[in-house]
């Protein structure tokens, strides 16, 4: 018989455009061999340019998806993307407490790509305390990990603060790891910086593309969470997350009248696999 597939869980919400959210997730982590198993903590009404509408879940539904998957399957990593209310942050908590050996990639979903607010002040606290310290690696860009960084503080410095200021105080709030993205960052290159307790441990800098992108985020925490489950190390898994989102940006393509979406299945349309090498 064929070894089985690695499962991945997911929780998030869903995006009829899959060019984001639950969708998103479930065609990365299918596209890099592993069988993605999803909780839905919302379903959203948006398009390529936005968030119009969101139904969250009852917690009590949230937590009856997630038992009734975890109880059938041996899971190997978990990911966590938007949680739609405090109640879900607080449920999912207590469900990822009983599996503290499974890595957990948490996107620090905090707003669309439009800036639609997609997590509110009582939401950040929560997943402050409660899902950071159970984190193993978080993958906030830039913009996010200033406003979770100084999160109820009185500091006026918030926009410009440097990175492994805001990287620091994250670890602080008891995250293993932070992979912060610079998309948001006005350099000429994107540089993805990975710090742990120790510091900076390593920083890629990427070609910066011209589009705007619907869904990097998704894909990219999703990435690493599949390459984890395969086995890889967190820097590792860090590594080759990287490179299979940014080919996926490279091959995006603009189905509607917003953001490209990632191709997440690029290597089965096209011989010739974008390339490119962190520098």
């Amino acid at each position: 018989m064929a070894q089985n597939p690695p499962v991945v869980l997911t929780f998030a919400a869903t995006d009829p455009t899959s060019g984001a959210g639950l969708q998103a997730d479930v065609l990365t982590l299918s596209s890099i061999g592993c069988h993605p198993v999803s909780v839905v903590t919302a379903i959203t009404v948006q398009d390529t340019l936005g968030v119009d509408n969101v139904l969250v879940f009852d917690a009590e539904w949230v937590e009856a998806q997630a038992r009734a998957v975890l109880e059938d399957m041996e899971v190997a990593a978990f990911k966590i993307g938007m949680l739609g209310s405090v109640e879900n942050v607080a449920i999912i908590a207590e469900i990822l407490a009983d599996y503290p050996d499974i890595p957990l990639i948490m996107d620090t979903v905090l707003a669309s790509g439009r800036g639609d607010e997609l997590a509110s002040e009582e939401m950040q606290g929560a997943m402050i305390d409660l899902l950071l310290p159970q984190a193993t690696l978080i993958t906030p860009n830039s913009l996010e990990a200033r406003r979770l960084a100084f999160f109820d503080s009185d500091e006026e410095n918030e926009a410009d603060a440097p990175l492994i200021e805001c990287a620091t105080r994250l670890l602080g709030m008891g995250v293993e790891y932070v992979l912060v993205t610079g998309t948001h960052e006005r350099t000429q290159d994107v540089t993805n910086t990975l710090y742990g307790n120790n510091g900076l441990i390593k920083a890629w800098q990427w070609e910066r593309l011209p589009d705007s992108y619907h869904g990097s985020g998704c894909t990219l925490a999703s990435a690493i969470a599949a390459c984890l489950a395969h086995g890889l190390t967190l820097e590792e898994a860090v590594a080759e997350g990287q490179e299979y989102t940014w080919a996926t940006l490279k091959a995006a393509f603009r189905p509607g009248m917003g953001q490209y979406i990632p191709d997440r299945l690029f290597w089965a349309r096209d011989e010739d696999e974008p390339e490119s090498e962190p520098h």
